[in-house]
Protein backbone atom coordinates (compact mmCIF):
# COMPACT_ATOMS: atom_id res chain seq x y z
CA UNK A 1 0.00 0.00 0.00
CA UNK A 2 1.42 3.14 -1.01
CA UNK A 3 1.35 5.38 2.03
CA UNK A 4 1.20 8.95 0.09
CA UNK A 5 -2.30 8.29 -0.52
CA UNK A 6 -2.78 9.56 2.89
CA UNK A 7 -2.13 13.60 1.08
CA UNK A 8 -5.38 12.96 -0.33
CA UNK A 9 -7.41 12.76 2.98
CA UNK A 10 -7.69 16.17 4.52
CA UNK A 11 -9.39 15.69 7.36
CA UNK A 12 -7.05 14.74 10.55
CA UNK A 13 -9.44 11.45 11.91
CA UNK A 14 -9.25 10.49 8.23
CA UNK A 15 -5.74 10.20 8.29
CA UNK A 16 -5.43 8.76 11.58
CA UNK A 17 -7.48 5.89 10.76
CA UNK A 18 -5.95 5.52 7.56
CA UNK A 19 -2.31 5.45 9.22
CA UNK A 20 -3.40 2.47 11.59
CA UNK A 21 -4.57 0.39 9.00
CA UNK A 22 -1.10 1.11 6.88
CA UNK A 23 0.59 -0.47 9.60
CA UNK A 24 -1.65 -3.18 10.07
CA UNK A 25 -0.95 -4.09 6.63
CA UNK A 26 2.62 -3.54 7.07
CA UNK A 27 3.25 -5.73 9.68
CA UNK A 28 0.92 -7.93 8.74
CA UNK A 29 3.69 -8.49 5.48
CA UNK A 30 6.99 -8.32 7.32
CA UNK A 31 5.59 -10.14 10.42
CA UNK A 32 3.75 -12.79 7.95
CA UNK A 33 0.98 -12.81 11.01
CA UNK A 34 -2.73 -12.03 10.94
CA UNK A 35 -3.33 -8.30 12.21
CA UNK A 36 -6.90 -7.15 13.54
CA UNK A 37 -7.67 -3.61 14.03
CA UNK A 38 -9.95 -1.65 16.48
CA UNK A 39 -13.47 -2.07 15.89
CA UNK A 40 -14.48 0.94 13.01
CA UNK A 41 -17.91 2.57 12.15
CA UNK A 42 -19.43 2.02 9.12
CA UNK A 43 -18.32 5.46 7.49
CA UNK A 44 -14.56 4.26 8.62
CA UNK A 45 -15.22 1.34 7.08
CA UNK A 46 -16.86 2.67 3.71
CA UNK A 47 -13.43 5.18 3.68
CA UNK A 48 -11.05 1.79 3.87
CA UNK A 49 -12.93 -0.18 1.64
CA UNK A 50 -12.64 2.81 -1.17
CA UNK A 51 -8.61 2.80 -0.13
CA UNK A 52 -8.46 -1.14 -0.44
CA UNK A 53 -10.04 -1.18 -3.52
CA UNK A 54 -7.96 1.68 -4.86
CA UNK A 55 -4.48 0.35 -3.69
CA UNK A 56 -5.44 -3.76 -5.18
CA UNK A 57 -5.52 -4.78 -1.60
CA UNK A 58 -7.33 -7.87 -2.02
CA UNK A 59 -6.18 -10.27 1.72
CA UNK A 60 -8.39 -8.35 4.02
CA UNK A 61 -12.26 -8.40 5.45
CA UNK A 62 -14.27 -6.39 7.81
CA UNK A 63 -15.52 -8.58 10.96
CA UNK A 64 -17.78 -7.36 14.06
CA UNK A 65 -17.91 -11.09 15.48
CA UNK A 66 -21.44 -11.63 14.00
CA UNK A 67 -22.74 -11.49 10.18
CA UNK A 68 -24.86 -8.33 10.38
CA UNK A 69 -23.04 -6.34 12.91
CA UNK A 70 -22.80 -2.36 12.84
CA UNK A 71 -19.43 -2.07 14.13
CA UNK A 72 -16.23 -4.39 11.93
CA UNK A 73 -12.89 -4.69 12.87
CA UNK A 74 -10.63 -4.44 9.72
CA UNK A 75 -8.38 -7.73 9.48
CA UNK A 76 -5.96 -8.74 7.35
CA UNK A 77 -4.42 -11.81 6.48
CA UNK A 78 -1.16 -13.18 4.57
CA UNK A 79 -1.17 -14.87 1.42
CA UNK A 80 0.25 -18.28 3.53
CA UNK A 81 -3.34 -18.11 5.07
CA UNK A 82 -5.81 -16.61 2.41
CA UNK A 83 -7.49 -20.66 1.65
CA UNK A 84 -7.93 -21.01 5.37
CA UNK A 85 -9.64 -17.86 5.63
CA UNK A 86 -11.76 -18.29 2.64
CA UNK A 87 -12.84 -21.51 3.16
CA UNK A 88 -13.63 -20.20 7.34
CA UNK A 89 -11.10 -21.93 9.17
CA UNK A 90 -9.72 -19.53 10.92
CA UNK A 91 -10.83 -18.97 14.44
CA UNK A 92 -11.23 -14.91 15.19
CA UNK A 93 -12.64 -15.16 18.66
CA UNK A 94 -8.94 -14.90 19.71
CA UNK A 95 -9.66 -10.77 18.69
CA UNK A 96 -12.95 -10.60 18.57
CA UNK A 97 -14.41 -11.63 22.15
CA UNK A 98 -17.76 -11.81 23.82
CA UNK A 99 -19.20 -10.53 26.79
CA UNK A 100 -22.56 -11.60 28.39
CA UNK A 101 -24.02 -9.84 31.42
CA UNK A 102 -27.63 -11.20 32.23
CA UNK A 103 -29.63 -9.42 34.97
CA UNK A 104 -31.26 -9.98 37.54
CA UNK A 105 -35.03 -10.37 37.80
CA UNK A 106 -35.41 -7.13 38.91
CA UNK A 107 -33.94 -5.79 36.28
CA UNK A 108 -35.09 -7.05 33.46
CA UNK A 109 -35.67 -4.39 30.91
CA UNK A 110 -34.91 -1.99 32.45
CA UNK A 111 -31.47 -1.34 30.62
CA UNK A 112 -31.19 -0.16 26.55
CA UNK A 113 -27.92 -0.09 24.25
CA UNK A 114 -26.64 3.71 26.11
CA UNK A 115 -26.39 1.96 29.45
CA UNK A 116 -24.52 -0.69 28.78
CA UNK A 117 -22.09 1.69 26.46
CA UNK A 118 -21.97 4.83 29.22
CA UNK A 119 -20.88 1.98 31.80
CA UNK A 120 -17.60 1.25 29.95
CA UNK A 121 -17.09 4.19 28.99
CA UNK A 122 -16.98 5.70 32.91
CA UNK A 123 -14.52 2.85 33.24
CA UNK A 124 -11.98 4.57 30.91
CA UNK A 125 -12.97 2.26 27.59
CA UNK A 126 -12.84 3.76 24.49
CA UNK A 127 -15.54 3.67 21.77
CA UNK A 128 -13.32 2.02 19.20
CA UNK A 129 -12.52 -1.33 21.72
CA UNK A 130 -16.73 -1.97 21.96
CA UNK A 131 -18.32 -3.42 19.24
CA UNK A 132 -22.21 -4.19 18.23
CA UNK A 133 -24.17 -4.26 22.24
CA UNK A 134 -26.78 -6.82 21.65
CA UNK A 135 -29.23 -5.51 23.65
CA UNK A 136 -32.01 -7.80 25.40
CA UNK A 137 -34.70 -7.92 28.28
CA UNK A 138 -32.48 -10.17 30.22
CA UNK A 139 -29.42 -8.43 29.75
CA UNK A 140 -27.09 -7.95 26.33
CA UNK A 141 -24.01 -9.77 24.32
CA UNK A 142 -21.50 -7.01 23.93
CA UNK A 143 -18.56 -7.56 21.59
CA UNK A 144 -15.36 -6.87 22.81
CA UNK A 145 -11.82 -6.09 21.45
CA UNK A 146 -9.62 -8.73 23.50
CA UNK A 147 -7.63 -5.95 24.66
CA UNK A 148 -10.06 -4.80 26.92
CA UNK A 149 -11.87 -8.34 28.01
CA UNK A 150 -10.26 -8.95 31.86
CA UNK A 151 -10.55 -5.31 32.47
CA UNK A 152 -14.32 -5.50 31.81
CA UNK A 153 -15.04 -9.18 33.79
CA UNK A 154 -13.37 -7.46 36.42
CA UNK A 155 -14.57 -4.24 36.77
CA UNK A 156 -18.46 -3.87 35.10
CA UNK A 157 -18.85 -6.11 38.63
CA UNK A 158 -18.09 -3.07 40.55
CA UNK A 159 -21.04 -0.75 39.46
CA UNK A 160 -24.02 -0.45 41.12
CA UNK A 161 -26.31 -0.60 37.81
CA UNK A 162 -24.57 -4.52 37.31
CA UNK A 163 -23.47 -5.65 40.71
CA UNK A 164 -26.14 -8.43 40.88
CA UNK A 165 -25.80 -9.48 37.39
CA UNK A 166 -23.85 -12.41 35.68
CA UNK A 167 -20.65 -11.36 34.00
CA UNK A 168 -19.09 -14.16 31.40
CA UNK A 169 -17.43 -14.69 28.62
CA UNK A 170 -18.94 -16.42 25.99
CA UNK A 171 -17.93 -17.77 22.10
CA UNK A 172 -19.12 -16.39 18.97
CA UNK A 173 -20.99 -19.30 18.20
CA UNK A 174 -23.44 -18.61 21.29
CA UNK A 175 -24.33 -15.21 20.81
CA UNK A 176 -28.12 -14.42 20.62
CA UNK A 177 -29.27 -12.79 17.27
CA UNK A 178 -31.22 -9.69 17.35
CA UNK A 179 -34.06 -8.92 14.80
CA UNK A 180 -33.92 -5.57 13.68
CA UNK A 181 -37.50 -3.97 13.12
CA UNK A 182 -37.98 -2.66 9.50
CA UNK A 183 -40.57 -0.23 9.14
CA UNK A 184 -41.55 1.39 5.26
CA UNK A 185 -42.80 4.59 5.47
CA UNK A 186 -43.85 7.23 2.22
CA UNK A 187 -42.60 10.56 2.13
CA UNK A 188 -42.73 12.91 -0.65
CA UNK A 189 -40.10 15.98 -1.06
CA UNK A 190 -39.83 18.75 -3.44
CA UNK A 191 -36.62 17.41 -4.98
CA UNK A 192 -34.11 14.54 -4.11
CA UNK A 193 -31.66 17.20 -2.75
CA UNK A 194 -30.13 15.63 0.69
CA UNK A 195 -31.15 18.74 2.56
CA UNK A 196 -34.92 18.48 1.79
CA UNK A 197 -35.01 14.32 2.48
CA UNK A 198 -33.49 14.94 5.48
CA UNK A 199 -35.57 17.22 7.15
CA UNK A 200 -38.75 15.04 6.39
CA UNK A 201 -37.34 11.56 7.61
CA UNK A 202 -36.29 13.81 10.73
CA UNK A 203 -39.36 15.69 11.01
CA UNK A 204 -37.33 18.68 11.26
CA UNK A 205 -37.31 22.72 9.17
CA UNK A 206 -35.12 22.56 6.03
CA UNK A 207 -32.98 25.01 8.14
CA UNK A 208 -32.30 22.61 11.17
CA UNK A 209 -31.60 19.69 8.33
CA UNK A 210 -29.10 22.05 7.04
CA UNK A 211 -27.57 22.45 10.63
CA UNK A 212 -27.21 18.46 11.19
CA UNK A 213 -25.44 18.79 8.01
CA UNK A 214 -23.16 20.96 8.89
CA UNK A 215 -22.80 19.09 11.88
CA UNK A 216 -21.51 15.91 10.04
CA UNK A 217 -24.43 13.93 11.39
CA UNK A 218 -25.60 12.95 7.71
CA UNK A 219 -23.99 10.02 6.22
CA UNK A 220 -25.48 8.84 2.76
CA UNK A 221 -24.24 5.20 1.83
CA UNK A 222 -22.11 5.43 5.21
CA UNK A 223 -19.99 8.62 3.88
CA UNK A 224 -20.19 11.61 5.88
CA UNK A 225 -22.21 14.50 3.72
CA UNK A 226 -22.15 18.05 4.52
CA UNK A 227 -23.34 19.89 1.27
CA UNK A 228 -26.93 20.48 0.74
CA UNK A 229 -27.13 20.05 -2.36
CA UNK A 230 -26.17 16.34 -2.51
CA UNK A 231 -28.54 14.58 -4.65
CA UNK A 232 -30.12 11.17 -3.63
CA UNK A 233 -30.69 8.05 -5.22
CA UNK A 234 -33.13 4.84 -5.29
CA UNK A 235 -31.28 2.03 -3.07
CA UNK A 236 -29.12 4.50 -1.44
CA UNK A 237 -28.87 4.65 2.47
CA UNK A 238 -28.97 7.58 4.56
CA UNK A 239 -27.90 7.21 8.07
CA UNK A 240 -28.74 10.63 10.55
CA UNK A 241 -27.31 10.44 13.59
CA UNK A 242 -30.38 10.18 16.66
CA UNK A 243 -32.97 9.31 13.82
CA UNK A 244 -32.31 6.29 12.83
CA UNK A 245 -30.77 4.54 9.37
CA UNK A 246 -33.08 4.93 6.00
CA UNK A 247 -32.71 3.21 2.66
CA UNK A 248 -34.89 4.92 -0.45
CA UNK A 249 -36.76 1.59 -2.09
CA UNK A 250 -38.42 3.19 -4.62
CA UNK A 251 -39.10 6.85 -6.22
CA UNK A 252 -43.06 6.01 -6.60
CA UNK A 253 -43.94 8.96 -8.64
CA UNK A 254 -45.36 12.58 -8.14
CA UNK A 255 -48.23 14.20 -6.82
CA UNK A 256 -50.61 16.62 -8.55
CA UNK A 257 -48.14 19.54 -7.18
CA UNK A 258 -45.31 17.61 -8.49
CA UNK A 259 -43.81 16.79 -5.23
CA UNK A 260 -41.67 13.31 -5.78
CA UNK A 261 -42.83 10.15 -3.26
CA UNK A 262 -40.69 8.02 -1.62
CA UNK A 263 -41.33 4.82 -0.42
CA UNK A 264 -38.50 4.53 2.43
CA UNK A 265 -37.31 1.58 4.57
CA UNK A 266 -36.43 2.50 8.39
Amino acid sequence: MDRSILNQYKKPEEKLILSKIYDKISFCETRNQIQVSDFLDLAQQELIQKVMKSQKQKNYLFFGGVEEAERKAFICYPEKLRMLVEEKKINFNEWIKVLRITLPNENEGKYEHRNYLGAMIKLGIKREKIGDILVREEGADILVHQDVLKFLQTNLQELTRFQKAKIEEIELKSIRRITIEKEQITITVSSMRIDNIVAELARCSRSKANEMLLQEKVFVNFEGITKQTKEIKEKDKITIRGKGRFEVKEILGKTKKGRIILQIEK
